[in-house]
């Protein structure tokens, strides 16, 4: 079968702010999805929207879904607690999401990694350089280290999350700040990618190799073989094999 995206944008800053709307003409998800479908051939990728009915996420969705990616800022709180849970089930059975940049607020993220995932920021057309610091990760692969972002949202230290299962990238800016960017985790059978690169007042999803990071994680996510069930308890059999002589 195809590899099966649905990429997911709030898709509010791009039809209320018309330098956003200029930057990016079809959304940001029609930025990500174009990019994703010239390096994924073959995939099947498919976009949604919060003003859609049930944010586009249907069960019917997320059930024809691999990989999930979620771009939001300023609407999280319009988004729905059922689509949320939903969602949460989704990534718990199996399917892969990747939350990108001010998706770290959203409440998909904070329901999954469980802390408040809040950061440092600042706004000032910074440099960001990320690097690369699991360069044998497939998220990695074919990526320049570092990544050079001309103008980007500065995210800095402390970002209160869990501690990553594995850390692929790391970013610098221009005050001398660090943040942990590229960041991966588990959740049931669901694999997580935090990637933070992508402030809507910047082209960052033009820039090739952040397109490049997102295709990668996003082969990584996916388990399209895996049938779509979270853990379950399972009780065992009496010991009997175990304690006959």
């Amino acid at each position: 079968m195809p590899l099966r995206v649905t990429v997911w944008n709030e898709n509010v800053h791009e039809t209320t702010e018309p330098a956003v709307a200029a930057r990016y003409p079809e959304g940001i998800h029609g930025a990500i999805a174009d990019g994703l479908a010239e390096r994924l051939p073959g995939a099947e990728i498919r976009t949604a929207t919060l003003e859609q009915p049930e944010h586009g996420l249907t069960e019917e969705v997320l059930a024809a879904t691999d990989v999930l990616t979620w771009w939001g800022h300023v609407a999280h709180d319009r988004v729905s607690d059922e689509v949320v849970d939903r969602v949460r089930r989704h990534v718990q059975g199996g399917m892969g999401l990747l939350v990108l940049h001010s998706g770290h607020y959203s409440k998909i993220f904070t329901t999954l990694l469980g802390t408040t995932c809040s950061l440092d920021w600042r706004n000032g057309e910074d440099r960001e350089l990320v690097w690369t610091v699991a360069p044998t990760h497939p998220i990695a692969e074919g990526v320049p280290s570092p990544i050079v972002i001309p103008q980007q949202e500065m995210y800095g230290e402390h970002f209160d999350i869990p501690a990553p299962d594995e850390l692929v990238f790391i970013s610098s800016f221009s005050g001398g700040e660090v943040f942990r960017s590229g960041c991966t985790f588990t959740r049931g059978h669901g694999r997580i990618f935090y990637f933070s690169p992508g402030d809507q007042e910047f082209p960052v999803y033009h820039h090739p190799h952040v397109l490049r990071v997102l295709a990668n994680a996003t082969r990584w996510a996916a388990q399209p073989d895996r049938p779509r069930a979270a853990p379950t308890i399972h009780q065992r059999p009496e010991p009997d094999w175990f304690l006959d002589d």
